[in-house]
């Protein structure tokens, strides 16, 4: 592998790197009014490259001698990034406390699947009241 494939090889990890910090997905800390504001956040991801190379191919028809598509190189590589807020830590004369983060889908759904239980269970009450 030359200097070259090998720089090129190192950019998915090197993307990967820069991407995986709260500041590059939440921004940095700042301060307003005399209060610290620091974000917090759960950031998972990964990274994968492949490399190949070769010069195997089909065996050819007579005399066991490999076909000519048996020519070969290679490359390859990506990653992924998940974020998710979890909340602040606020500074404010020299109190530190934490501000835990929303997550109002979580809640929604939440709220979908006790109404869904509660009607269900009114159903059945009612049912059997009517026997």
């Amino acid at each position: 592998m030359d200097t070259t494939t090998a720089a090129s090889a190192n950019r998915p990890v090197e993307a990967a790197d820069d991407a995986l910090r709260v500041r590059r997905v939440f921004g940095d800390a700042y301060e307003s009014g005399g209060t610290l504001v620091i974000p917090v956040a759960k950031i998972m991801g990964g990274s994968g490259m492949g490399y190949g190379t070769g010069t195997m191919g089909r065996p050819g028809e007579r005399e066991g001698r490999h076909g000519a598509d048996g020519e070969g190189t290679g490359g390859g590589g990506g990653f992924g990034i998940r974020a998710k807020p979890v909340g602040v830590y606020v500074v404010r004369d020299g109190q530190v406390s934490w501000q835990p983060a929303l997550d109002v889908s979580k809640v929604i759904l939440g709220g979908q699947i006790f109404a869904t239980v509660a009607v269900l269970a009114l159903a059945r009450a009612l049912r059997k009241r009517r026997r």
